[in-house]
């Protein structure tokens, strides 16, 4: 596509604006928290035992504070990453709102829908022009399965000389986490070869997947995604090295601080071998991927318990730690996401109330 061309893609304001509300109901926030407590209610139930507290490791628990901060420098990550990507359109504390309201999205929306929508449109209103947000989001994306396309390799590697997939997970299990690992390496190994190599077979690959007969009513909407992915493509080949570089460093430290928190809070609680704990953590992390759920809740929860729980030698403490990992990970996250989308329609209800003060004051 002609640099022209790109521009006006980038510079647009005027591409239909989806309806960020029709993606996100309460329902989902309701649904998310009910799945997870119930999970969490029922792990505990079966794992408690009277006097837990007092057979815990109290010089261990510190580690969750650990855990607290390790959260706070992922969301920290990912705001640089946006503000590094927004060529500092985005101020920094724009781009913590930004990503707030990115996390708390895909933290209570099923993974077909995720948190992408949310994030291209709070960056419209922070004066970003649509374009601009889409092919942000759409970059943001493509690092993270940048990242896959060496973390796969090397944990299947490992996993023929360690147990990355527990043994009570029996041979389905382990199928199918070997089928995870391929559709995850063979979408990122496209993505990557289409963003760096070869824009033009994102769109031709679109338009031949979406011409299916039930796939195409999508077909307009999906063209229109890719065609502003190999525009930012042709843009991006552009840039040099160093920003892709930065940009996927930024990228990839967000993804470990994720993947490294299940086994921060769990040596909170237990000793136990560190590297497969963190293997483990980064398959749970790729099972999750596929989780139906919103956010995950309550087989993310299960995830805990398959992969960690075996390494725990009081498995008393099951329970408690999948609590506290969600607790961390999750109702926080929430939390503060919500504060940041409350701080959005509120604006939007001052600006709306200001354009009315106007409106009538006009026609006096």
């Amino acid at each position: 596509m002609p640099t022209d061309n790109l521009n006006k893609v980038l510079a647009s304001d005027t591409c239909p604006q989806e309806d960020v509300r029709s993606r996100f109901s309460a329902k989902y926030l309701v649904l998310s928290i009910v799945l997870s407590l119930t999970s969490m209610g029922l792990l505990i139930y079966f794992t408690y035992s009277p006097g837990l507290f007092d057979r815990l490791y109290w010089n261990r628990t510190p580690g969750l504070f650990i855990a607290l901060f390790v959260v706070a420098l992922r969301v920290w990550f990912l705001s640089a990453k946006i503000h590094y990507l927004s060529e500092s359109r985005l101020s920094w504390l724009a781009s913590l709102r930004v990503v707030l309201c990115w996390e708390f999205t895909s933290s209570v929306t099923p993974s077909t829908i995720g948190g992408a929508p949310m994030a291209t449109y709070v960056m419209t209103r922070e004066k970003v022009s649509l374009g601009q947000s889409s092919a942000i989001v759409i970059y943001a994306i493509m690092l993270d399965q940048l990242i896959l396309v060496f973390a796969i390799p090397v944990l299947f590697g490992l996993g023929l000389f360690l147990p990355v997939v527990p043994e009570n997970a029996g041979w389905a299990g382990q199928g199918a986490m070997i089928l995870i690992y391929l559709l995850l390496l063979s979408y990122a190994l496209f993505l990557s070869y289409g963003v760096f190599r070869n824009p033009g077979i994102l769109k031709r690959t679109v338009n031949l997947v979406f011409s299916l007969p039930f796939l195409r009513r999508y077909r307009y909407k999906v063209a229109r995604e890719a065609e502003s992915l190999e525009a930012y493509s042709h843009e991006l080949r552009k840039k040099p090295r160093s920003f892709v570089y930065k940009a996927f460093l930024l990228s990839t430290l967000a993804f470990l601080a994720k993947v490294w928190l299940p086994t921060i809070v769990l040596l909170s609680f237990v000793p136990a071998d560190v590297l497969l704990s963190f293997l483990r953590s980064l398959a749970m992390t790729l099972a999750g991927m596929f989780m139906p759920t919103p956010g995950g809740s309550g087989g993310l929860e299960g995830l805990y318990a398959l992969f960690q729980g075996p390494l725990m030698e009081r498995r008393e403490f099951l329970g408690i730690a999948v609590f506290m990992w969600r607790l961390i990970s999750f109702y926080v996250l929430v939390g503060v996401g919500l504060f940041a989308l409350s701080w959005y329609l509120n604006v939007g209800t001052s600006e709306a109330a200001g354009r009315d003060r106007e409106k009538a004051r006009s026609e006096k």
